[in-house]
């Protein structure tokens, strides 16, 4: 396997002008604000959902129905954004993405129904989903200026944000009125859009010519590549979505947790998925992107055999942290790898793949469930982690 200094000299030949440092430092802190404000926003609205079910008196199937407006409306806009992003750049689409975004948190209060709770749902859903492609876009042709695998770094300030913005959303639940609580986000998250959009907008990241890894691999079919990269991404939001969904009611229900102590589950993954993602520059430096993606996959799968079969609260919690920690930098690398090889479009076809995973897994661990037992239906995340590292393996060759 190629050592990362022979990588940086193939991707990064030395023909090319240095890049300016102080205003990629910049870039990278706007960019990073971006990630933040996309978890902050999703997460204060996702611990209100409860307040807009009972403010439009929508059953849970009916809500469910609505909720489906957030993963239509992204999943509908991610090819587009790509598109969008090589015409107009991915700088000027992120922040027209984060102000819509922004804009449309504030919506689903206004809904009197869950039929109009869906289709304001699809404004947000566009937003989100569009933001997601574009900040990803430029994070990758950051990481190509800065010559440093910084990656898993923009999305330990996504998972940051969300602990922030569902933390906040806990605070007031009880104090302040959704509408309310909505419509100061979309406050913050227009004032923090202005204020990074302008530092994004002024300094574009230079403009580099095809690297030369990329250019000898060229009579290698990309597409299949990006949809190699894409399942990857899938393999790991699948197991992020399951745990999201039934982490709890696995601790409550099958090894009679107390509720407060259920609640906790998902806590603790996340926290070790953001430590994992701080830590995964430097894993990245010195391990490059293929042992990342197979260590990461096999450790994912090996704690949540745990956290699934384990008799006990506190080994399954080990489990979840064990897991978080594995998949915290598989999405971002195989997010990156797609950009790399194809661009704003490669970004968009493994987000779509990954935020399809993430939709799968809920519903795919119910069915099981029913079928068999919870417990047997959560080692699918591990199943699914572990073919993420053999297909990791597998493209070895061009996973440098």
């Amino acid at each position: 396997m190629p050592t990362l200094n022979k990588i940086r000299t193939a991707v990064f030949p030395g023909t090319h002008r240095a890049p300016d440092a102080p205003a990629l430092r910049i870039l990278r802190a706007r960019l990073t604000v971006f990630f933040a404000l996309d978890g902050f926003l999703f997460a204060g609205w996702v611990v209100r959902i409860p307040a807009i079910k009972e403010r439009t008196g929508a059953s849970a199937g009916t809500l469910g129905l609505a909720l489906l407006g957030v993963s239509a409306g992204a999943v509908a806009t991610m090819m587009i954004t790509g598109r969008l992003c090589r015409r107009f750049g991915s700088h000027p689409v992120t922040v027209a993405s984060a102000v819509l975004m922004s804009l449309g948190i504030a919506l689903p209060p206004l809904a009197g129904s869950a039929l109009a709770l869906g289709l304001v749902l699809l404004v947000f859903g566009a937003a989100y989903g569009g933001l997601n492609v574009a900040m990803n876009s430029a994070a990758v042709d950051l990481v190509t200026a800065l010559r440093r695998p910084v990656m898993p770094s923009f999305h330990a300030a996504f998972s940051v944000g969300g602990m922030l913005g569902a933390g906040l959303g806990g605070l007031v639940a009880g104090q302040v009125p959704v509408t309310a609580h909505l419509l100061l986000l979309t406050a913050l998250g227009l004032a923090v859009s202005a204020a990074a959009g302008r530092g994004l907008l002024a300094h574009p990241v230079p403009e580099r010519e095809r690297p030369a890894a990329a250019a000898a691999r060229s009579s290698r079919p990309a597409g299949r590549l990006v949809a190699l990269f894409g399942v990857i991404a899938l393999c790991t939001a699948y197991g992020e979505g399951a745990l999201a969904d039934w982490s709890a009611l696995h601790l409550q229900q099958d090894l009679a947790a107390p509720a407060g102590v259920a609640a906790v589950g998902y806590s603790v993954f996340a926290l070790a998925m953001t430590v994992g993602r701080l830590a995964g520059s430097s894993l990245l430096a010195r391990l490059g992107q293929t042992r990342v993606l197979v260590a990461g996959g096999a450790t994912a799968a090996a704690g949540m055999l745990l956290g699934a079969l384990a008799p006990t609260v506190w080994a399954a919690l080990a489990g979840f942290a064990v897991t978080g920690l594995g998949l915290a930098n598989v999405f971002p690398v195989a997010v990156g790898r797609a950009g790399e090889l194809a661009g704003p479009s490669g970004v968009a076809a493994a987000s779509t793949f990954g935020y399809g995973g993430m939709l799968l897994g809920p519903p795919a661990i119910g069915f099981l469930a029913e079928a068999y037992t919870l417990p047997v239906a959560l080692t699918t995340v591990a199943a699914l982690a572990a073919t993420a590292a053999g297909l990791a393996y597998g493209a070895r060759r061009v996973v440098q």
